[in-house]
């Protein structure tokens, strides 16, 4: 395969309009409702400059979730966007408390597998130009305009640079990998860095490229490529695409990350939410509370005022 793709006359990357649309996508499942429901509050109370949010879940949680909707919120059910030979199964192997994926073209996939196949998928539905990712348990707390993630017709793009020569992002350089061999990239074409984080944008027209790019190399449906490797980040996927195939067109970098995220750990304490908090950057807007690690979203409402 060839390490370099020259873009036609489809895939060539334009610059913006003078004024992009944007759309906040956020996938989702039943288990963090309530966390949904928090973030299109501080979203609706916080943000300027959306056109529409998109949250994207399962077809068993469309109605749920669509107490939600509004003149600008759609819920997207996954069949709407995901092939209809992918099919979703209550997993007996986890006492059926899990969801597990299956069909004869990826390997068994999960609900955070799946998340990003819809995130990917979103952008051949969606017609704004900026799609923005942010997570269900994301609450904005500052005032935030999406006009943040572009700048003379090109979108941002995140990255941190080179972290992936450093020890200890074994799973991450995994990710890219299989990212480059997503997209044909030469294996020996190595990349160090790492483009995961949330409240981050992609241009929608050169994610379709993107999905073109993969069928091409490997004529086959891009969710059947991508879905063969369960070791896969959409994050990397679509950072290798722009620096390694588009040589960064259509995009700046920046690492500076919008949102605080806790990560990983116990549930924080009053007190130690508090602190969290006021350890926010000054351009970081958002927080997020990794929904497994446990902290009550009741405390989350009641500490940052909604």
């Amino acid at each position: 395969m060839n390490s370099r793709f020259v873009p036609d006359a489809a895939t060539a990357v334009e610059p913006l309009p003078r004024t992009p649309s944007a759309a906040i996508v956020t996938a989702s499942y039943a288990p963090d409702f309530e966390r949904c429901r928090l973030l299109c509050e501080t979203m609706d109370r916080h943000v300027a400059g959306v056109a529409r949010h998109y949250i994207l879940v399962e077809h068993r949680d469309v109605a749920q979730f669509r107490q939600l909707e509004g003149s600008r919120r759609t819920i997207v059910d996954e069949q709407d966007l995901l092939p209809r030979w992918l099919h979703v199964f209550d997993d007996p192997l986890s006492g059926f408390r899990r969801r597990i994926w299956l069909s004869l073209r990826t390997q068994p996939l999960r609900g955070w597998h799946v998340q990003q196949l819809r995130r990917i998928a979103i952008a051949a539905r969606a017609t704004e130009d900026v799609l923005v990712f942010c997570d269900s348990d994301v609450a904005f707390l500052k005032a935030f305009d999406t006009g943040a993630f572009w700048r003379d017709g090109k979108v941002r793009l995140f990255r941190r640079d080179g972290v992936l020569a450093n020890h200890g992002h074994d799973e991450h350089r995994v990710w890219s990998r299989n990212a480059g061999a997503a997209l044909g990239i030469d294996r020996a074409r190595l990349s160090t860095h790492d483009y995961i984080s949330t409240l981050i944008a992609w241009r929608r027209e050169t994610v379709n490229a993107m999905c073109q790019r993969i069928e091409k190399v490997h004529g086959r449906e891009w969710v059947s490529v991508v879905g063969s490797a369960r070791k896969f980040s959409e994050c990397m996927i679509y950072g290798r695409y722009v620096d390694d195939v588009l040589d960064g067109a259509g995009h700046f970098h920046s690492s500076e990350e919008f949102c605080r995220v806790h990560w990983n750990g116990e549930a924080l304490s009053d007190d130690a939410f508090r602190r969290f908090v006021d350890a926010m950057a000054p351009e970081q807007v958002a927080i997020g509370m990794q929904s497994f690690i446990g902290t009550d979203i009741g405390r989350i409402r009641r500490l940052i005022g909604f």
